[in-house]
């Protein structure tokens, strides 16, 4: 029997939903459904009557329930205690940052987060998508802001930014009067990317071969700075986010461009079954309310 197990069965019990538990402890419905089956499993015995109205603990249920609350307690005291021993550890956060994302968001997240918590500490890196999944996975940061592709299993997440790209060019550009561009009117131009650390990159190449040609790629970067100086000059093109388009320096032309339209979500994410400190914890609940409220109509995806 695992802490972990016990854990999810208390809270489990204290919400007396499923859905509300796997909320409230970070992970998803079935991950807790899996771990509860688990401990019933290695117990031999049912611990919940599951009805449609609502979740009654059986009698091995209501005697786990009081011994668990118990383990809880002291492991809630030593968890306090080892706080105060390694106090320069846990309560030191680590995130890495795209560089597309808006800075000053975030920026205004972590104040606010430090108004509430002065003796947290932040270390903040910038970083590809891929390069900060990496490390996170690797135990070097603790939280990412990250492009969603492909589903990790190691990773948790709480998606909140849902965008479209849009195609940046300079006045003079031949496409800088359209109201919109298909993918197709781009093949024969040259493109301007993120690197390969980039996961920006990826949705623009697989969306461009889903139309039918491979851009022609003249020049890779990490720097948006650079990419707006390149595209200012009309040495290429480039295709970024509808807030990053927002926030550009020079007089560009942002258009709409479809067929197809080209995704771009941003995700929160931390390391999947990591014992969380409280002040990570507590983290993730500040920022889901801060993200929340800054993008209400992407929710939690």
């Amino acid at each position: 029997m695992e802490f972990k197990q016990l854990e999810c069965f208390i809270e489990v019990t204290r919400t007396g939903s499923f859905t509300t538990a796997a909320e409230n402890l970070f992970i998803t419905q079935p991950a807790l459904s899996r771990i509860i089956k688990s401990l019933e499993d290695e117990l031999g015995t049912p611990l919940f009557i599951r009805t449609r109205k609502k979740l009654e603990l059986t009698d091995a249920g209501r005697v786990l329930v009081k011994h668990a609350v118990k383990v809880e307690e002291q492991l809630q005291l030593l968890s306090e205690e080892l706080d105060t021993v390694l106090k320069l550890k846990t309560r030191h956060v680590r995130i890495g940052l795209p560089t597309i994302t808006n800075s000053i968001f975030f920026s205004q997240l972590i104040a606010s987060f430090h108004q509430e918590y002065p003796e947290v500490t932040f270390q903040l890196e910038e970083d590809g998508s891929k390069r900060i999944e990496e490390k996170i996975i690797n135990g070097l940061l603790d939280f990412g802001v990250v492009v969603l592709s492909e589903e990790n299993d190691l990773l948790d997440k709480y998606m909140f930014v849902k965008e479209k790209l849009k195609l940046v060019v300079p006045p003079s550009h031949h496409l800088a009067g359209k109201k919109e561009v298909s993918l197709q009117e781009l093949k024969e131009e040259s493109f301007i990317m993120f690197n390969k650390d980039f996961e920006l990159r990826n949705l623009v190449i697989t969306a461009c071969r889903g139309a039918g040609f491979q851009p022609t790629i003249i020049s890779e970067t990490s720097q948006l700075d650079f990419i707006q100086e390149l595209v200012a000059y009309n040495i290429g093109i480039t295709l970024l986010p509808e807030t990053t388009c927002l926030e550009l320096k020079n007089d560009f032309k942002t258009i709409p461009v479809t067929n197809p339209v080209i995704e771009w979500n941003l995700a929160l994410i931390w390391k999947k079954e990591e014992h969380l400190s409280k002040v990570a914890k507590e983290f993730i609940r500040f920022a889901r309310v801060k993200l929340a409220k800054e993008n209400p109509s992407t929710g939690n995806y």
